[in-house]
């Protein structure tokens, strides 16, 4: 670790590679699941989908002594509209890194081509209510978006848990720059998405935020007004959350 520091509530871990911030998170993922486990029969985690978070996932799927079967997996964001098939669904990405590779208890998909968007996100937030999220494993976009809570359509004080959003263009280019898709023309315009109380409500918050590419974001989210402006300002506020950096993305503080 090259550099801990604290802003407002949230903790900041700097380091000088990927691989090394990839690992030291998930130790300190791992270690929260087997200290909750000791107290109750079940975690229940919500899980991001991107690039950003590979070096992240290698290190869990990798972790010693985790009893995931007594772990219980949500994700936060989908697409509206690509097949269920499609590479780049989130579902999808989180299957071949880590859902398929580690024994859950269960694991609760957004569906993106249910019927009913709108019933998609009645039922995602029951199950959230009915399994109260202990620990979001979590990136923040180029935009600063939690989730896909972009700056246009976030809420600090949410009613929802799960709601329908049209993404920004900044979030869209996002997905063309991670290398998930050829266009921006190729990127769906709307997901569902879990609001930012969703998020926030968890006991624990891992951050994790790699590359060149996100060096503003990390600026704007540890220096600006907490605002939803910059919807990553929040998580100063949270009173158990850690951001951890690699060089590249902590070069721009």
């Amino acid at each position: 670790m090259i550099n801990k520091t604290f802003q407002g509530n949230l903790q900041v871990r700097e380091f000088a590679t990927r691989e090394e911030m990839g690992t030291d998170a998930a130790e300190a993922v791992a270690t929260t699941i087997k200290d909750l486990l000791k107290e109750k029969e079940y975690v229940n985690m919500i899980f991001a989908s991107a690039p950003s978070q590979n070096e992240f996932l290698i290190g869990l799927e990798n972790a010693k002594d985790v009893d995931w079967s007594r772990v219980v997996a949500f994700h936060m964001d989908e697409y509206i509209g690509l097949k269920s098939d499609h590479p780049q669904t989130f579902a999808n990405f989180l299957r071949k890194k880590l859902f398929n590779k580690l024994p859950f208890h269960k694991v609760h998909y957004i569906d993106g081509n249910a019927d009913s968007p709108d019933g998609e996100c009645k039922r995602y937030s029951q199950l959230l209510m009915d399994n109260p999220v202990d620990i979001v494993c979590m990136g923040i976009g180029e935009n600063n978006h939690i989730a896909f809570n972009d700056p246009h359509v976030a809420d600090f004080d949410d009613s929802r848990l799960v709601k329908i959003v049209d993404l920004d263009s900044e979030s869209r280019q996002q997905q063309v720059n991670d290398g998930c898709f050829d266009s921006i023309e190729d990127v769906p315009t709307h997901a569902l998405t879990l609001t930012i109380p969703a998020l926030t409500n968890a006991n624990y918050i891992y951050c994790i935020v790699p590359g060149k590419n996100k060096a503003k974001a990390v600026r704007h989210t540890l220096k600006e007004e907490i605002s939803p402006r910059y919807p990553s300002t929040i998580l100063r506020t949270h009173s158990d959350a850690i951001l951890f950096l690699d060089k590249d993305s902590a070069s721009a503080l």
